[in-house]
């Protein structure tokens, strides 16, 4: 095991490869309660609310692939969504002018916990406190703002360490980051 806990996040551009870090992490025996996921509101409204799923299902490439044997399928998407729909939750200002930052899981918590003040300074304060370097804050809430989606976990032991970071990379996720916490 790892003495100090390690939190592993990468940011992801592309919503499918979000989907499948989350995926790769429930199959790693990772709870839905223990992954972290960041996005933008008008991402979650637009890719993760109840009435764009049917569109997803429908006439993604993602169905098209799951249809012919593909590694992801809609039941990836459908759990990303569901940890967004009604984990826990919390909206917090920071990421551009009128646009929130969607943050669901254990990470939400720790925000909330944190006080009215901590959400106040926004994400970058937020993901500072956290331990994720100013510049790589930064960058994680330009590709935010953008539609991209920030995933992590606090890893639980050594291997499973170097494991996400590996398939992070693998699926093109970018500024991997492994900070305390």
């Amino acid at each position: 095991m790892t003495e100090t806990r390690q939190m592993v996040t990468a940011v992801f551009r592309n919503r499918v490869n979000a989907e499948r870090a989350f995926d790769l992490l429930h199959n790693m025996g990772y709870t839905a309660d223990e992954i972290n996921v960041l996005m933008a509101e008008k991402t979650r409204t637009t890719y993760y609310s109840g009435e764009n799923e049917e569109r997803f299902e429908t006439s993604s490439h993602v169905a098209e692939g799951a249809a012919i044997g593909g590694a992801v399928g809609t039941a990836v998407g459908a759990t990303i969504a569901a940890v967004v729909a009604i984990g826990t939750t919390l909206v917090i200002p920071g990421i551009g002018a009128g646009v929130g930052l969607v943050v669901a899981g254990p990470i939400a918590a720790a925000f909330a916990g944190g006080g009215a003040g901590a959400v106040a300074g926004g994400a970058i304060g937020a993901l500072v406190g956290l331990g994720i370097s100013e510049p790589n804050a930064k960058a994680y809430e330009a590709v935010l703002r953008d539609g991209g989606v920030v995933v992590g976990v606090v890893a639980r032991n050594d291997d499973d360490l170097a494991r996400i970071q590996k398939d992070f990379k693998a699926l093109k996720g970018e500024n991997v980051v492994v900070c305390s916490c």
